[in-house]
């Protein structure tokens, strides 16, 4: 390897630091002052790209360009403002994760949004006047374009910085950075505070959007991917420092292209293509830094997330009620083959909503009594998918043994992941998960001689007795019915207590004599054995297996499933996912703008139903019997 080359790519791979940058900052700014993880961060960048692309070769005079770009960005801003005052000030009260759900809800609708008023294609952006040319470097040709970047991202830093240490307004948010409540306390109008810093993190991601239009074209899909490179880069960098962004913007960038420039390297006489390793580079760092920092390079230890365990009513065993209600529903299940013959696509559907509940129990134990957020339980859903294909086609196994071995391959990577999951708290154990399913995706995606790359596997299809739509679907029912049983076992035995111990009050869990860190342990790899056991009906199911199986937004899926639903309630991922299914396919059917109707759907319910439906049914029978 020349090291011109190696230091050609590391100088061309700051300029995507600078973009990474912009939109890592913005969302630092937010959660560090909101605790709010914004996942419609990402549509802010892709609407500030299509915005400049729009505008940039629009206003007249020698500034047009530059003038555009950054009216792009202020228009964002403005949105960013916007949504804060219009949806974030009615939800400011609900769990942090349903936070998470509506801006998950507010991506897809400003997705759509995109859709409609710029279609699906990709558009280009003008050249930037006056930096269309090159420069050399190191006997190389750079774009000067790319050279401007690189100065940006630091520039930007430094006016952050100035604007963080030398104004009322920085002193402010760093203030309520580290003490949100004595901030309020002090009189500060908390509301004006939110809502500018909104709009500087969405200003910042729309700059950051803007300054690819000569780069890059507006697309549809940056929203999601520039979204998980932004997290990574944030929880590298620790969560709330500005500085810690930027250096781990430079760490993932720098990395990714020493992966480039190494190329094909030779170890112990095998050949490895390192620059297929640019996939998953920043999931691996992420990985790396926290495993051994925890809290990120630049963060500060992070507490157990606070709970609202005081308010929320201890859990029970079922009543009368809840039996009659559940043998109704097992009932209605059990009677779904034979609408059949006056409803062909009943059974297709209930198969759906059966893996789609099975996969949500899983997260639920994790999220619910276990208070750990996952966003990469798609990780032990597609082993288990995979494992069952491989053992089906390409071990010859039976139905049965080969579903065995999917929910072991689910089971023993969630047995390894958890161990070092576990030990984190909040948005870093979640990120963590992330890692390793990226991780996990990248080895799919790559491994062709084994999974079939970006093809996938096919003709994976059960034999007798569940080669029929009835017999599959039979199965996949049983499946699901013992999987529920055993979590309520699960959580109603001294297990479960110890588990909403250590979720509750870790410290006086452990004081008490409870391994904490044991017991969530077994709770991960429990529920990643469940999620491989809904993978394993999937890939029966479908006869036909991607990498998309373990792509991030089945994670998504499922985490919008189990919010849906409800925390509080062990019914809350069976109502959740159910729900979640049918306006899936429902909504899907009937518009082309299918992702804004189901984002108003969820941010509907998250609004009528901040305690998730579960919770909205119970205070409605509640409501019921004290009238009465």
């Amino acid at each position: 390897m020349a090291l011109d080359a190696l230091a050609f790519q590391m100088i061309n791979g700051l300029a995507s630091a600078s973009g990474l940058f912009f939109v890592a900052a913005g969302l630092s700014i937010i959660f560090g002052v909101t605790r709010i993880v914004n996942m419609a961060h990402g549509a802010f960048y892709m609407l500030g790209l299509y915005l400049a692309v729009t505008l940039a070769d629009r206003l007249p005079g020698p500034l047009g360009y530059w003038g555009g770009l950054l009216l792009a960005a202020l228009a964002v801003g403005l949105l960013g403002a916007a949504v804060e005052v219009l949806l974030l000030r009615r939800i400011y009260h609900v769990p942090e994760l349903y936070q998470l759900v509506a801006t998950f809800a507010l991506a897809l609708i400003l997705n759509d949004a995109a859709l409609w008023l710029w279609g699906p294609e990709d558009l280009l952006g003008p050249r930037a006047p006056g930096l269309k040319g090159s420069v050399e470097l190191i006997g190389r040709r750079l774009p000067e374009y790319d050279v401007f970047l690189a100065f940006a991202g630091p520039a930007v830093l430094l006016a952050l910085h100035l604007l963080m240490k030398r104004t009322r307004f920085g002193r402010t948010v760093r203030a309520a950075t580290q003490d949100r409540e004595m901030v309020a306390a002090l009189g500060i109008n908390e509301a004006l505070l939110f809502t500018a810093v909104f709009a500087l993190g969405a200003f910042l991601a729309g700059l950051g959007g803007a300054l690819q239009t000569a780069r890059e074209p507006a697309n549809l899909n940056l929203d999601l991917a520039v979204l998980g490179d932004a997290f990574v880069v944030v929880v590298i960098g620790g969560m709330g420092s500005i500085p810690g962004a930027y250096l781990a913007a430079v760490l993932v960038a720098l990395v990714k292209a020493l992966c480039i420039a190494l190329g094909t390297v030779e170890i112990a006489g095998l050949a490895f293509n390192m620059s297929k390793l640019t996939l998953v580079a920043e999931f691996l760092v992420m990985a790396l830094v926290l495993v051994l920092r925890p809290q990120g390079l630049f963060g500060r230890p992070q507490a157990a997330a606070a709970r609202a365990a005081a308010s929320e009513a201890p859990l029970r065993p079922m009543g009368g009620t809840g039996r009659a209600l559940a043998l109704a529903a097992l009932a209605v299940a059990l009677a779904v083959p034979a609408l059949a013959t006056v409803w062909a696509y009943a059974p297709v559907l209930a198969l759906d909503m059966l893996i789609a509940v099975t996969f949500a129990a899983s997260l639920h134990l994790l999220m619910g009594p276990g208070g750990m957020a996952s966003f990469g339980h798609a990780a032990y859903f597609g082993l288990g998918a995979y494992g069952t294909a491989l053992a089906a086609t390409g071990l010859g196994l039976p139905t049965l043994p080969a579903f065995a071995v999917g929910i072991l391959a689910a089971g023993a990577g969630a047995l390894l992941f958890g161990w070092f999951c576990v030990r984190l708290e909040g948005v870093y154990l979640a990120m963590l998960t992330l890692a390793f399913a990226q991780i996990v995706w990248s080895v799919v995606f790559q491994w062709e001689e084994v999974t079939g790359g970006s093809n996938g596997l096919i003709g994976i299809w059960p034999d007798w007795p569940f080669d029929s739509r009835a017999g599959l679907y039979l199965a996949a029912l049983a499946v699901t019915v013992a999987g529920l049983y055993l979590i309520r076992r699960l959580i109603f035995a001294p297990f479960g207590h110890a588990l909403r111990a250590g979720r509750d009050a870790r410290m006086r869990a452990e004081a008490s004599g409870i391994d904490v860190a044991r017991i969530r342990w077994l709770a991960f790899t429990a529920s990643g054995m469940l999620a491989g056991a809904a993978g394993g009906l999937y890939a029966f199911a479908k006869g036909s297996i991607s990498p998309e199986t373990l792509a991030v937004g089945r994670s998504i899926d499922a985490l919008v499933m189990v919010l849906l639903g409800g925390l509080a309630s062990p019914a809350g991922p069976v109502l959740g996912a159910g729900a979640f299914t049918l306006l899936q396919d429902t909504v899907m059917r009937e518009t082309d703008y299918w992702r804004a109707l189901l984002g108003a759907l969820i941010l509907a319910l998250v609004l009528l139903f901040p305690g998730g439906i579960a919770g909205g049914l119970s205070r409605l029978f509640a409501g019921g019997r004290a009238d009465g």
